[in-house]
């Protein structure tokens, strides 16, 4: 399980510190620009756009991006924050999740986060 987010964005740092701390240990959080997007199936203009859930535990590997990969990390976190998650990633929650997570993301760099630097 790994959510690959934004390391230059810092409300998108501040977002994945805050779901870090509360994955299982066998999850990773990461920047994208730590990563080999393609041993992940993912490309720049993929990860730019968008935060991604690549869950490789069954047959094939599952990649979601936006709000559902917000949704499947939360259900990842357990407890009450998977009831989030579900609600999140199936109708008709996900209709209006979609749309919000492309707001967040399209002003992502007015909201509150660290300062980042390039890495």
């Amino acid at each position: 399980m790994l959510l690959v987010y934004d390391g230059v964005c810092g409300f998108c740092v501040r977002s994945a510190r805050w779901i870090a701390a509360r994955l299982p240990a066998e999850a990773r959080v990461a920047p994208w620009q730590s990563l080999d997007l393609d041993e992940y199936g993912l490309t720049q203009p993929d990860v730019e756009a968008a935060v991604w859930w690549v869950d490789d535990r069954g047959s094939l590997p599952r990649r979601s991006r936006g709000a559902e990969a917000v949704g499947w990390s939360l259900i990842a976190a357990g407890g009450a924050w998977s009831i989030a998650g579900r609600l999140i990633i199936h109708p008709p929650l996900r209709w209006l999740a979609r749309p919000a997570y492309a707001l967040v993301a399209a002003n992502r760099h007015r909201l509150p986060g660290p300062r980042s630097r390039e890495p």
